[in-house]
């Protein structure tokens, strides 16, 4: 079987916003809470930061689990990785994830402003400058016969989107949370239905609407 480009458990506000305006290095995602966004994901029992036994399971908790399940990399824009615009001055940021990123994959950062790899643990991070359909070649090689998860942010996925790369999509809809502008990944999830089958399933215990997308 051949590999899969993946966005999975991908987060957009119902107006259809993945981040907000405003991104600093307090503030992530804008003006958007990523907390609020992504509480159906924390609220489940197999969130890795979780530090209880407890937590929802169902749907939610499937889809959370499911997340690394046979990726060997990712990519993602340079948003996802940094606040920083233009040059780097120096290479002392190393991500928002600490000494562990949640990624143990090879990371491809998608950038116009390129700088040495390094790793973190398990992670590795390489910064290239290349069109969509190179930098998924790149990461198909990296990731040794798995899957590659296209991480975001929402202008990143659409790019592979509008390229025609993606294989599967998993959008969480936040129905209670409404950005009015940002970073967009659609304006309806209809405008993907001529290229993907959907699957729109609400979820039993949390204010999220699941839209499962594959190839037609």
């Amino acid at each position: 079987m051949s590999q899969l480009l993946k966005v999975q458990n991908f987060t957009v506000s119902r107006d259809g916003f993945g981040a907000g305006d405003g991104q600093s290095l307090e503030t992530p995602f804008g003006h958007a809470d990523p907390m609020t966004m992504m509480s159906w994901a924390g609220a489940t029992a197999s969130w890795p930061n979780r530090t209880d036994s407890g937590g929802s399971r169902g749907l939610d908790d499937y889809l959370t689990r499911d997340f690394a399940h046979n990726i060997g990399a990712e990519i993602m824009g340079a948003n996802k990785f940094s606040p920083h615009r233009g040059p780097w001055e120096d290479h002392s940021w190393l991500g928002w994830w600490g000494d562990e990123p949640p990624f143990h994959t090879p990371v491809f950062v998608l950038t116009h402003h390129l700088r040495p790899s390094f790793s973190l643990s398990d992670t590795t991070f390489h910064f290239i400058d290349d069109d969509p359909a190179t930098a998924l070649e790149k990461a198909q090689a990296a990731a040794g016969g798995m899957d590659v998860r296209l991480g975001g942010g929402a202008t990143t996925v659409r790019e592979f989107l509008d390229a025609g790369l993606v294989d599967t999509l998993h959008v969480a809809v936040a129905d209670d949370v409404e950005l009015g502008s940002g970073a967009r990944l659609w304006e309806s999830p209809d405008e993907l239905l001529d290229r993907y089958h959907c699957d729109v399933v609400p979820s039993p215990s949390s204010n999220v609407t699941h839209h499962l997308f594959w190839r037609r």
